[in-house]
C-alpha cells in the first residue's frame, strides 16, 4: 500500500528526527540539517511478504531516507529507552496468519507493531507489540480524509505509553549489508521449508533474526 501525501502538520512530523516516535506537531530540531518538505512529504511506503507453510507473514512500513545524515547520528538523537518504531508517518506492523516463531520465541497469530530496541552497547532487538496507535484524526483533527482513519503511533511518542503490550522482544544478528541503503529497508527472504529472515538495513548496516511457522518441526 503506498500511500503519498502532503499536509502542514505531517510534513512536520516527517522532518522531525527519523528515529524519534515524534507525534504530528513536532517540529524539526534546529541541529537537522535541512530538507525539502516536497521530499519529506513522499516517504513511500511498502509491504514485504512470505508465505511459512501456506500462511502469509507481511510487514508495512514508511520508508525514511539519510537525506544526507548517517545512521549513528539518528541513533544519537533516540530517546532514553533506545526504541525506534521501525520506518515513519504510519505505525509499521507484522501481521502473521500463522503462529509464528521470531527467533526462540512464539508470537501468536495476529497483528502487532513492530520496534526496533537499538541500545547504545549490546545486540540490537526487534519487538513486537499488541498495541497499533490511534487514527490519525484522533489527533490530528485536519487530517485529510484519505488519511484520517491510518493507524498513527500515539501523541507523545514514547515506547513507555505501550510496552505493557508488548509480546515480543528477540535479539537480532548484526551483518554487513551488500550495499548501503540510503532509504531504509525491510526485507523478508522467501520462504524455504516454512522459514524466512526478516532483515532490517539502513546506511552500511543491517541486522537480521530468524522467523518460522510454530507449526514445523522444534517449535515451542
Amino acid at each position: 500500500m503506498n500511500k503519498r501525501f502532503v499536509f502542514a502538520v505531517v510534513v512536520a512530523a516527517a522532518s522531525a528526527v527519523a528515529l524519534a516516535q515524534a507525534p504530528p506537531t513536532t517540529a524539526p530540531a534546529p541541529s537537522e540539517s535541512p530538507r525539502r518538505p516536497e521530499a519529506r512529504a513522499r516517504a513511500p511506503r511498502e509491504t514485504v511478504a512470505a508465505a511459512l507453510d501456506g500462511r502469509k507473514v507481511s510487514i508495512e512500513y514508511g520508508r525514511p531516507a539519510l537525506d544526507g545524515r548517517t545512521i549513528d547520528t539518528l541513533l544519537s538523537k533516540l530517546s532514553p529507552d533506545r526504541i525506534w518504531r521501525a520506518g515513519v508517518d504510519q505505525v509499521t506492523t507484522l501481521t502473521t496468519e500463522g503462529d509464528l516463531m521470531v527467533g526462540d520465541t512464539r508470537v501468536a497469530a495476529g497483528k502487532y507493531s513492530l520496534y526496533v530496541y537499538a541500545p547504545e552497547t549490546g545486540p540490537y532487538a526487534l519487538v513486537l507489540n499488541k498495541d497499533l496507535g490511534v487514527p490519525l484524526k484522533s489527533i490530528f483533527a485536519q487530517a485529510s480524509p484519505e488519511m484520517a482513519n491510518e493507524p498513527w503511533p500515539r501523541l507523545g511518542g514514547t515506547y513507555g505509553q505501550v510496552k505493557d503490550k508488548e509480546v515480543a522482544r528477540v535479539t537480532m544478528t548484526s551483518l554487513t549489508p551488500r550495499e548501503p541503503m540510503e532509504r531504509f529497508l525491510i526485507s523478508l527472504e522467501p520462504a524455504k521449508d516454512g522459514s524466512s529472515t526478516i532483515t532490517v538495513t539502513w546506511d552500511g548496516r543491517a541486522w537480521s533474526v530468524p522467523i518460522r511457522s510454530a507449526t514445523k518441526p522444534g517449535s515451542r
